[in-house]
């Protein structure tokens, strides 16, 4: 299986990508000291990451910048690496510092080492979080930092606001025989993926797949289970994936999709060796997700079964 650059893991992958160092966020001292020999991720406006002139990491060491950890709680703590080198993420505009070349996120995702990649990510979803939290959403009091970017405090009735994470479920639906795919209408011609979507309050992560599954393609599922999970930094969300045994119900289509319908592994397979050799592709025939997302590991999953 190719892994993706945000780490989905199986059960017995699981690795980390950063030490987080949860201890150390409260200990402005520490992360003093580590700042000025720490790798900083710097982010635009956009959430794009500085980069070097081939778009690879551009992240000077904290020496290098004007802006330091505590206090304003300007950066944020990301961890510390297998050398013990920390890492932090700082809004671009807060740093004397410029790059000849901006990344983003998909693009990084996709061409930059694992590690680095997932640093960005982590590093995006944070400031994402940041910059849409900048007053309490009780009393509408102004939010200040702490816990080395993680915590914000309203500075009014002092409630807490922490960096949130929305669960969606993603799912590989099968018959037996063929896997179930739609298609949403701004995507690529003949691209197909899996069944998505948010889970709702008050409901289990089963109960969510059933409930998409149905909404969006009219098929009931009889049993699900879970297998991988993938952060997805856009901006927000994380991706748990499962398997889906499933009515062969014909598809029908809500608002959410443009198409829906089943395919055979015969299909699933000819597929990815079109991707393979992109000779092969004749402008006809399905196109599957790209190999970024866990939606791809999904139905890679299914066709080598």
């Amino acid at each position: 299986m190719t892994a993706s650059p945000f780490a989905f893991v199986e059960a017995d992958a699981i690795r980390a990508v950063l030490d987080r160092a949860d201890h150390l966020r409260n200990d402005n001292d520490a992360l003093a000291r580590l700042w000025p020999d720490s790798r900083v991720v710097l982010l635009d406006d956009n959430g794009h990451a500085y980069a070097d002139e081939q778009r690879r990491l551009l992240a000077p060491t904290g020496a290098r910048l004007s802006e330091g950890p505590g206090g304003t709680g300007a950066a944020v703590f990301l961890g510390i690496d297998e050398a013990g080198t920390g890492w932090f993420a700082l809004d671009a505009n807060l740093a004397a510092f410029e790059a000849p070349q901006r990344s983003e996120l998909r693009a990084a995702a996709t061409h930059w080492p694992h590690f680095e990649a997932s640093v960005f990510a982590q590093a995006r979803a944070v400031q994402h979080w940041r910059l849409r939290h900048r007053h309490c959403g009780v009393c509408g009091g102004a939010l200040v930092y702490s816990r080395g970017g993680w915590l914000g405090t309203c500075t009014q009735c002092n409630a807490e606001h922490y960096p949130r994470t929305d669960p969606a479920v993603i799912v590989a639906v099968s018959d037996g025989e063929r896997i179930l795919l739609g298609r949403q209408a701004s995507w690529p011609a003949r691209r197909y993926s899996t069944i998505a979507g948010f889970v709702e309050p008050g409901e289990s992560l089963e109960h969510t797949v059933a409930r998409e599954v149905l909404e969006e393609t009219g098929v009931r599922v009889k049993s699900c289970r879970y297998l991988a999970s993938q952060p997805w930094p856009f901006p927000s969300s994380l991706m748990l994936g499962f398997v889906a045994n499933a009515h062969p119900d014909t598809p029908r289509l809500s608002d959410e999709l443009e198409d829906a319908r089943w395919f055979t592994r015969d299909e699933v397979r000819e597929a990815q060796a079109r991707e393979a050799d992109p000779a092969r592709d004749d402008g006809t025939g399905l196109l599957v997700s790209p190999r970024l997302s866990i939606a791809r590991w999904l139905i890679d999953h299914w066709a080598e079964a």
